[in-house]
């Protein structure tokens, strides 16, 4: 695929140049970028595509609800201990090998989780497609951040973190329809093709920040101790990860357990329930493009608003969802409250590695979202619907889903203490973002 070069832009649309980037044309920034969303869409579908199955696996082979989040936790933690170790091999060696290498795995682990034979070469299954997905989260961020300029990072990281919800949406309404009517095997083994197809197609993007091009000098002399300590030097970056996560631990909770609340409470049937799943999956994809952009919009004029803004929007998530949850009963009025806080639990998506990517080193951008997919998995995701089940099977699931908003305040205190920080850090941390697109 080739690359247009660049057209001359106004001076107020560029940024500091990064030496060792090229610069790309402003459509080729999109289409990657399209391609990218893309390929994550397939991963988060492969990903939640199992929740469709949970009452199928229940039937078929008896299994608890403790060991149905399992399938959802043994991702997260695959996720998180490959993360860091995949994205410094993606600054090390090469963003759009990596991203190809990764979707080629996790479709492949995917085809495995169809023909999984019992509950153990299922949750192996699982953990294989977490190892491939580890790869791609921090490799396709730092991508997209070397190809646009920091004023926009919020709005484009939260768009490409909304195919998230987007492929829970996919994964759950097509796969709770397509398995009444051809089985979960089938259905599982029909969407792990299109990420493989996708993989490969990557193959032809031009990374215009590529560390084989940078020479010997840049990333790949730079020790594991070094990167450690870039990654972790930033007061703002620390808080960040952490209040990042915490605000996950709800929204990993309701993609995974809503369905079956929904089939609990209201007596749907899994097809409706998923559907009726879907609604509040949506708004969360919205809310990651909107809450990202709002962020962007106000950490213009104060860069602590950058933080700020999504710390006030998760404390109201933490109100909606809890009286959702615990005080209202099901009805019109609950399923409302459950939307608007679904809405509001995504705050953080995107301003939280925009504001890690800002503040350290961009030799290790990838590994500072490595970093971030770590503390959100192996902390958090791998938590979330794992501590769910095992509240559900102790006091019931409504109780279960009245308490983990809870962790709303924590991520909400951690978010607010990281605004403190990030205008000095900002500061202290030359934007070397490549020459890009304008506005």
């Amino acid at each position: 695929m080739g690359t247009p070069s660049l057209p001359r832009e106004r001076d107020e649309d560029i940024e500091e140049a990064d030496p060792s980037a090229s610069p790309v044309s402003r459509r080729y920034a999109w289409i990657v970028f399209a391609l990218a969303f893309a390929l994550a869409l397939t991963d988060f579908i492969d990903r939640q595509i199992i929740v469709a199955a949970f009452p199928y696996l229940r039937k078929e082979w008896g299994l608890s609800d403790t060991q149905l989040g399992a399938l959802m936790s043994v991702v997260s933690v695959t996720v998180a201990l490959g993360a860091l170790p995949l994205a410094r091999l993606a600054d090390r060696w090469s963003r759009v090998k990596s991203i190809a290498l990764m979707g080629s795995a996790w479709s492949v682990a995917a085809l495995g989780c169809a023909v999984s034979t019992g509950y153990a070469p299922l949750v192996a299954a699982r953990a294989a497609l977490g190892v491939g997905e580890a790869g791609y989260g921090p490799a396709g961020g730092a991508l997209i951040a070397g190809m646009f300029p920091r004023r926009l990072r919020a709005t484009l990281i939260g768009a490409l973190q909304a195919a998230a919800p987007l492929g829970a949406v996919i994964g759950v309404v097509f796969g709770s329809l397509m398995m009444s009517h051809l089985g979960w095997r089938t259905t599982l083994a029909v969407f792990a093709a299109p990420g493989l197809l996708l993989a490969l197609l990557f193959l032809r993007v031009r990374d215009p920040h590529n560390p084989a091009r940078a020479g010997a000098a840049t990333a790949p002399t730079v020790g594991v101790r070094a990167v450690t300590t870039e990654l972790f030097r930033s007061r703002t970056a620390v808080s960040a990860y952490f209040g990042g996560a915490l605000q996950l631990v709800v929204l990993s909770t309701l993609y995974a357990w809503l369905p079956s609340y929904l089939t609990a409470e209201y007596d749907y049937s899994e097809a409706r329930a998923g559907a009726v799943s879907a609604v509040a999956i949506i708004a969360s994809a919205f809310g990651t493009v909107v809450l990202g952009n709002l962020a962007d919009r106000a950490g213009a004029a104060r860069s602590a608003d950058k933080l700020r803004v999504p710390a006030l929007v998760t404390l109201a998530a933490l109100v909606l969802l809890t009286a959702a949850f615990a005080w209202i009963p099901p009805g019109p009025l609950q399923l409302c409250l459950i939307v608007a806080g679904t809405f509001c639990v995504t705050s953080a998506v995107g301003p939280v590695p925009a504001v890690v990517i800002d503040v350290v080193s961009p030799a290790v951008r990838a590994s500072a979202i490595g970093m971030v997919a770590l503390v959100n998995n192996l902390f958090v995701l791998a938590v979330g619907p794992l501590l769910t089940g095992w509240l559900s099977d102790t006091y019931g699931l409504p109780t279960a889903l009245a308490l983990m908003p809870l962790c709303c305040a924590a991520s909400a205190a951690a978010l607010w203490h990281a605004s403190r920080t990030y205008g000095r850090d900002l500061n202290q941390q030359p934007d070397n973002a490549p020459p890009t697109i304008a506005r």
